[in-house]
């Protein structure tokens, strides 16, 4: 089976789908990987072949504004819109003219948001496939719209207070991403759809959610094709461990601090953390995710590094605080580690906010938390056993579900069949 891979370039998106590669390619299948230059190493190692952006824009995720100047700082709605209409919608052209251009494939895999293959499917006629590599943001008439970061209303009076957000947001947001949507149709020649823009990035045939029922809202329509698959772990990055790794103490609880590699600005997460934590009875390990913060920002009870290898970091860590990763949060509760999220762009609060509702951690409502807020925050987790409790039964579940062999053994049965792969029908 010849099989194209995709990716956003982006590491949260490209992980997972480096994962779902990687198990293709093991099971002896030809995978070609569709991903911007930055990333295409990382599916080379696992034994895809290459495929490099060149219709569609490529781009530096820490500098998107470079590339697509309408883009902000991906906080709020509208900042939001802005990124799913400029990096998303409006790039998803060029990639399905790369795709057309290296068929024919048996199918088409990529992550949610890479529409390119989703427009190349339908154009060639080829099933196609998507990995949601954030929460769903299906819309459900059970939930509130996807983005503003709210849990589920209770009651009629919340229950009504969802509908109307949903109407709102579909003639707000929905109508003017719908046009644009019908505009990158119109340019690949394909006809109109009544499907919406946000539910279109879904495929009809399956959909496969890097994460498990726990992380997310109980919704009575969820859509047949949609499969939990657990975590998408893509192989060990083979990093060496720092030079100070060897002189941790084993006498007190090790947090780990992290940015992830989007929205790496120290001063909104990891200084702040240091400061909090600097006397609190805790070592810090802190990944910068590119420049080491200066000396004299780093307490003596403190480490930090560029990345560190979470195959041996997450077993030694007691806590983990993040601005919110989908990719991260999910290493992290798979290693059986509660969390503390600070979530203040795009996807991130909706993260902090199933973080929370499921037991796992705590949810510090801003992206940029005081140093005691964050302490007060590590302090409970580590002093309340449910939240180590929670995290172990939600890395239990994320295991349970098989990961990238699920996934492998879904995508292998729509290439078989080429229709829908239903929940009853998979077991």
């Amino acid at each position: 089976m010849r099989v194209l891979v995709a990716a956003m370039p982006f590491a949260g998106h490209v992980g997972p789908m480096v994962a779902v590669a990687a198990e293709l390619a093991r099971r002896g299948h030809e995978v070609v990987a569709h991903t911007g230059a930055k990333y295409g190493s990382r599916f080379s190692d696992v034994g895809a072949t290459w495929l490099p952006w060149e219709r569609a824009p490529d781009f530096e995720e820490s500098d998107l504004s470079a590339t697509f100047p309408d883009v902000t700082d991906g906080r709020g709605l509208r900042a939001v819109t802005a990124n799913v209409e400029h990096v998303f919608l409006r790039s998803a052209a060029g990639q399905a003219r790369d795709i057309l251009a290296a068929g024919p494939f048996d199918l088409l895999v990529s992550d949610q948001l890479t529409g390119g293959s989703a427009l190349a499917g339908e154009a060639s006629g080829t099933p196609w496939a998507s990995v949601a590599v954030t929460p769903l943001a299906l819309p459900s008439r059970d939930l509130p719209p996807f983005g503003l970061g709210l849990l589920p209303g209770r009651g009629p009076l919340g229950r009504a207070r969802d509908a109307a957000l949903r109407r709102i947001t579909a003639l707000v947001l929905g109508r003017k991403l719908d046009a644009v949507a019908a505009e990158v149709r119109a340019s690949v020649d394909l006809p109109a759809t009544r499907v919406p823009a946000l539910e279109a990035f879904y495929s009809p045939y399956l959909v496969l959610t890097h994460g498990v029922p726990e992380l997310e809202y109980p919704r009575s329509d969820l859509p047949p094709q949609v499969h939990f698959v657990g975590h998408l772990a893509p192989p060990p990055s083979g990093r060496p461990l720092p030079p100070w790794w060897a002189s941790l103490p084993d006498d007190r609880p090790l947090v780990h601090v992290t940015q992830g590699t989007y929205d790496v600005d120290p001063a909104e997460l990891l200084l702040p953390s240091l400061t909090g934590l600097a006397d609190a009875g805790v070592t810090v390990a802190a990944a910068t995710g590119g420049a080491a913060l200066p000396p004299g920002a780093v307490p003596g009870n403190a480490h930090q590094a560029a990345f560190l290898p979470y195959d041996s970091l997450l077993p030694r860590t007691s806590v983990v605080v993040t601005n919110g990763g989908w990719g991260g949060v999910l290493a992290s509760l798979a290693a059986g580690v509660p969390l503390v999220v600070a979530g203040g762009t795009i996807d991130k609060p909706e993260i902090a906010r199933r973080v929370a509702w499921s037991g796992a951690g705590l949810d510090l409502r801003t992206g940029r938390p005081s140093p005691a807020k964050v302490r007060a925050a590590v302090e409970r987790v580590l002093a309340e056993p449910s939240f180590a409790e929670r995290a172990r039964a939600v890395g239990e579940s994320l295991a349970r579900h098989g990961g990238a062999a699920t996934a492998a053994d879904l995508l292998e049965r729509l290439a078989e069949t080429g229709a829908p792969v239903r929940r009853e029908e998979a077991g």
